[in-house]
């Protein structure tokens, strides 16, 4: 966790060759003009049109979004009723302001205990992990199968603690805002057999999956709320100013791995010719905004690439799941991507950002019982619109359908941004990217254990 070690993991993370594409024809356009004075970034985390303010103590209603703020060494604590037959995802996004220094080991714990005390899973710990402050998630669950705990109707409760490294200095300590986000999911009927994953596939992306083309505009969101849809396969080009995080939300469905490349053009170098480790961050977040995975690079003002492949998405990864990244591709709709760039950056940096959707073979060959194997189709993942633009209304499960996300507490939806159809052409220079890689968890639980 110290900065040296993670400085010498990205350097050796860099000098991985990158995958062939066809050379580009011209050089990226250039950064902004030099300033003595990194660019302002953009305003900070929009919340959801719905939001509610609450407050330690209080109890939530019911699926919605929540915001509240939390101070270093403070618990906040918040009651739920849950019925004995319904999952439930309980996440919370800490939000600094864009380009507020913040501590490597800053941010939050979040824990889910019945009244009684009991604890339904392991604590989930959402930290920076470095020195620029982003909008950072995850989430807590409650599961309805046998076995697990916390499986009664009652009253249960949400523990938010604000977490830090202890200084022993006399400062005021940080309090930042936070959205909390209640989100049911209905459990699969006994006659609805959850589909399988498939049984072999590459985090690489399948050859020629990815192209360096034509690229349209688009304007990333501050945050889950205001992400900028994308149409899930295509290139897209932004700028990133510093300590800014960009998002977009692309849907996946049922069986469908999801591959992002995040070229990053020409830029002036950090002053003094100094290299910021993991100026540069891909991350990927699920539709209950629990962390999938996440890439990250020095930045030096050159050329730079991060890619990043998922697993397939399917139901059975909460429990098949080998690792945190699969455990997470348990939902099939709309998956969010996160772009940050370091604060003390000098001058923004152009972006391109290359999405592919593919679907492995190997999901055809053993479709679950009572299922058409081939690819998913819309209609797999349960999700409709509801009156709400980016809004997902309850469609329980029946005969043919998958498990739904009722993803009734979270508003994906794109307030205020467009996509603008120009097809400018914008290949960047060939760039080095991260070897892809997979973290190693105990237990074959997806991302939280036992409560997930």
């Amino acid at each position: 966790m110290r900065r040296v070690a993670a400085a010498a993991l990205v350097l050796g993370v860099l000098a991985t060759p990158a995958p062939s594409s066809s050379p580009p024809s011209s050089s990226p356009p250039s950064s902004s003009p030099s300033s003595s004075l990194p660019s302002s970034p953009s305003s900070g985390y929009r919340a959801a049109s719905d939001t509610q303010r609450t407050r330690t103590g209080a109890l939530l209603p019911g699926p919605g979004t929540y915001a509240d703020d939390i101070a270093k060494g403070e618990t906040r604590s918040y009651r739920v009723r849950l019925d004995g037959t319904t999952n439930v995802y309980l996440s919370v996004v800490l939000a600094p302001g864009p380009g507020t220094a913040v501590d490597v080991v800053d941010g939050i714990s979040l824990s889910l205990r019945a009244a009684s005390g009991l604890a339904c899973g392991p604590r989930t710990d959402v930290r920076f992990y470095g020195d620029t402050a982003r909008p950072v998630a995850d989430y807590v669950s409650r599961r309805v199968e046998p076995g697990r705990d916390c499986q009664e109707p009652g009253e249960y409760v949400l523990d938010v603690e604000g977490v830090g490294r202890d200084t022993g200095s006399q400062e005021k300590p940080w309090r930042w805002p936070m959205e909390i986000g209640y989100v049911e999911e209905a459990a699969p009927g006994s006659d609805v057999p959850p589909p399988f994953p498939p049984t072999a596939w590459s985090t690489e992306p399948p050859s020629g999956a990815l192209r360096d083309g034509g690229t349209r505009q688009v304007r990333g969101g501050t945050g889950f709320n205001d992400a900028a849809p994308l149409a899930g396969a295509g290139s897209w080009r932004d700028e990133l100013r510093p300590g800014e995080s960009r998002f977009y939300r692309v849907p996946v469905r049922w069986r469908q791995q999801l591959f992002a490349r995040a070229r990053f053009g020409n830029a002036e170098p950090p002053p003094g010719g100094s290299a910021l480790p993991d100026g540069l961050r891909l991350a990927l977040y699920n539709p209950a905004r629990g962390a999938v995975d996440e890439r990250k690079a020095l930045y030096t003002g050159e050329p730079a690439t991060l890619l990043l492949g998922s697993a397939p998405a399917a139901y059975a990864n909460r429990t098949e799941g080998a690792t945190e990244a699969v455990g997470a591709m348990r939902f099939a709709g709309d998956y969010y991507l996160q772009l940050t760039l370091d604060r003390r950056a000098p001058a923004p940096v152009p972006l391109a950002l290359d999405l592919a959707l593919a679907t492995p073979s190997a999901a055809h060959a053993a479709p679950a019982p009572g299922r058409a194997a081939g690819p998913a189709s819309d209609a797999d993942s349960g999700l409709a619109s509801g009156s709400n633009p980016g809004r997902a209304s309850v469609s329980g499960p029946g005969p043919g359908s998958d498990p739904v996300l009722r993803a009734v507490g979270i508003a994906g939806v794109s307030t205020g941004t467009a996509l603008v159809a120009s097809l400018a052409a914008w290949p960047l220079l060939p760039s080095r990217r991260p070897r892809p890689r997979s973290r190693p968890r105990s237990r074959p639980r997806g991302r939280h254990a036992r409560g997930a």
